[in-house]
């Protein structure tokens, strides 16, 4: 391991002595709320501690070992033991490595996903629509359940915008660097010459707030209006004001929900959405002002950003945060994300370990 990586371990072993001798104090009692703080970092830390301390034996054992390298009739047992130690040891540090890694409250959580069709016109809105389906195939797959919050949909198929929920356990630690700009190369249905065209859309995956996260909106900040619905859905549609227009007067963030008959059912839809926008866009800020990660492989749903390029004509998937490319984009499509999401998690691991000099 990096002197830096065993640096910072000896100052979490300090720090798990201090809090395991503040724990013995007869006064801590009294504050509970400071025992339930203090008990969770010691449970947090007595894993990687555990480790850490095995780690330090096997490396003590791997050096008084290495003395007897000279004793030729021991070598061959000594061999065997120094390589039995070095097992040991490399399977320590990648537990302790993967404790080190940082805990993202938001990756237990389900998640909500906007899709939007950008540049491309009909094209975009039918490659939004092929998304949607591939979320839906790969939540499937994951045991997750789907719910369409509102949607606008294409003129030619597919969608100009729309908004889902992806409920499950994990969805958004998975799903969270799919977040950015999707481009799309193959031959439009529309396109009577039989050429490729490039469009785009943009994905933004939004952690769903919690009710236990106590995240509460400022209705004076908030401008709600009543529209009529549109599309289909027989004589409830353009007679009822049901649809839901919410804008956050701070941010200009503006949320629709039209897909329930009932007024209030729309409402609490888009005020979720909304609440989870608003407390998604304060922690991105927040990380902004804390980041140590050198590469964004964590997209802000931008137009700008650029994660992805399906090549249909020659059945290629490009991600160009990590420079991987695959030949299998009908897999992928199908539901197949893993292969694409597991690469990129191991990158974004590996970015954070690298800061340890």
């Amino acid at each position: 391991m990096k002197i830096s990586i065993i640096n910072k371990l000896e100052k979490l072993y300090k720090k798990f002595k201090d809090i395991e001798n503040m724990l013995t104090q007869p006064k801590l009692i009294h504050n509970q709320e400071k025992f339930k703080d203090l008990s969770k970092e010691y449970l947090r830390l007595s894993n990687l501690i555990k480790y850490f301390l095995k780690w330090k034996k096997v490396n003590k054992d791997i050096k008084l070992t290495s003395k007897l390298l000279n004793d030729l009739e021991m070598l061959s047992i000594v061999e065997e033991e120094l390589a039995n130690f070095r097992e040991i040891k490399n399977n320590l540090e990648n537990k302790i490595k993967r404790l080190l890694l940082p805990h993202d409250p938001n990756d237990k959580k389900s998640c909500f996903i906007e899709i939007r069709a950008a540049t491309g016109g009909d094209e975009a809105a039918i490659f939004a629509g092929d998304l949607f389906r591939m979320y839906g195939r790969y939540a499937e797959h994951c045991h997750w359940s789907v719910e369409v919050m509102n949607c606008h949909e294409g003129d030619k198929g597919g969608f100009k915008e729309i908004i889902f929920r992806v409920t499950g356990l994990g969805a958004c630690g998975r799903l969270k660097f799919e977040s950015g700009g999707h481009r799309v190369q193959r031959i439009p249905q529309t396109e009577s010459q039989g050429r490729v065209h490039t469009s785009t859309c943009t994905v933004a995956v939004i952690p769903e707030v919690l009710q236990s996260e106590n995240f509460k909106i400022c209705f004076n900040d908030l401008k709600i209006d009543t529209f009529r619905s549109s599309g289909a859905g027989g004589q409830h549609v353009n007679t009822t004001d049901s649809a839901i227009r919410i804008t956050h007067l701070p941010t200009g963030m503006v949320v629709e929900c039209q897909d329930e008959r009932s007024q209030h059912k729309n409402k609490a839809k888009a005020l979720s959405i909304l609440s989870s926008r608003i407390h998604a866009y304060e922690e991105d800020k927040r990380n902004k002002e804390n980041a140590f990660i050198r590469r964004n492989l964590l997209g802000s749903g931008d137009r700008s950003d650029r994660n992805r390029t399906y090549n249909f004509p020659q059945n290629r998937i490009t991600d160009h945060r990590i420079n991987l490319t695959l030949y299998c984009l009908d897999d992928v499509l199908n539901g197949n994300l893993d292969i694409l999401i597991e690469p990129i998690i191991q990158e974004y691991h590996a970015d954070f370990l690298s800061q340890y000099k």
